[in-house]
């Protein structure tokens, strides 16, 4: 495995895993756009994160794809062998499993372990070699239930039922997610969402999710402004205290992020309500993680990289930092 200018290139296969430039072969662990990029000759992924590149327009008629469901073995020469384990990021998420001389390296992508009804729980893969992010690699970040952050969010909806809640989460993934959690809470009144969440939501919904009714904000006559009051309204992050929020009476600007645990970062985003969301695994998780794989070397590629390389080595574990280039914590 070495790290070059393009992400991280496995030599035995010649592809990279997560390559943030176009490459010849590429090994795509999930759909998010600091992982999924277009411009690749050869892409290998799961058939859910293929389909997400071609909802994001990564994927040409001229790339070569193959999709491989979870735990379907696929040889890729030279006596490598791929095949994909859950990783419980978002939909199709997955954890690259590469086998070569009867070395498996686990290159996990991004990844959590709490509970999402919107896609497969993480599969822990025993290894040789674990490659893990590290996000949200500080001892200050332990992540709540996100039905504890949902409840919140309702508390607040049936106390204050002339606002309208405009709660910012990212399209892929963190708005389906807090959708069905919604929904599986009680929760039955129509959604009402940006037109940049629609795509991705209708994607989710081809794999079987059932979000309820949701409508777009714009189909909605800008002289009716009741009816959002009391509901819950998702758009991007950026857009809940963009000119595109002022169409709403009295409106609560709500952000969900894992980062909403520092308090500096609401105020930032100028959050009246801050629900801690988030899709990767936190400070215990992290170690847990790295444990139950046994893996003799932990590489990390990004985020908090120094404080988790610490902390597994004082745990008798060798842990090598990457330092990987491209990768967008902003996605969070």
């Amino acid at each position: 495995m070495q790290v070059r200018p393009q992400g991280l290139y496995y030599v035995p296969a010649d592809a990279y895993i997560d390559p943030h430039d176009a490459v010849g072969r590429a090994i795509i662990t999930h759909g998010h756009a600091d992982h999924a990029r277009d411009g690749h000759g050869e892409v290998f992924a799961t058939p859910e994160t293929l389909e997400i590149m071609r909802t994001r327009y990564y994927l040409k008629d001229e790339t070569q794809e193959t999709g491989l469901a979870y735990g379907t073995r696929h040889d890729l020469g030279n006596g490598v062998t791929l095949w994909f384990a859950s990783a419980g990021h978002i939909l199709g998420s997955a954890q690259a499993v590469l086998e070569y001389n009867g070395t498996r390296i686990v290159a996990a992508g991004d990844y959590k372990r709490h509970p999402d009804p919107t896609c497969t729980p993480f599969e822990v893969v025993p290894c040789d070699v674990f490659i893990t992010e590290a996000t949200f690699a500080l001892p200050v970040f332990q992540h709540p239930p996100l039905e504890a952050e949902v409840e919140k969010l309702l508390r607040s909806l049936r106390a204050l039922p002339h606002r309208t809640h405009i709660v910012g989460v990212y399209a892929l993934g963190k708005c389906q997610r807090l959708m069905k959690t919604l929904r599986l809470a009680g929760y039955e009144e129509p959604f009402y969402m940006h037109g940049a969440l629609k795509r991705l939501t209708e994607l989710y919904e081809g794999y079987g999710q059932d979000f309820g009714a949701w409508e777009l904000v714009s189909e909605i006559p800008r002289a009716d402004k009741h009816v959002f009051q009391g509901k819950i309204v998702l758009c991007p992050p950026a857009q809940i205290n963009d000119r595109w929020s002022r169409r709403f009476a009295d409106p609560l600007p709500t952000v969900a992020s894992g980062w909403m645990q520092i308090r500096a970062r609401a105020r930032q985003k100028r959050a009246e309500m801050a629900l801690v969301v988030s899709d990767h695994a936190d400070w215990g998780d992290l170690i847990r993680t790295c444990e139950e794989t046994g893996a003799d070397n932990i590489w990390i590629t990004h985020g908090r990289v120094e404080a988790l390389q610490y902390a597994l080595e004082q745990r008798g574990m060798k842990a090598k930092a990457l330092n990987l280039i491209g990768r967008d914590e902003s996605v969070e």
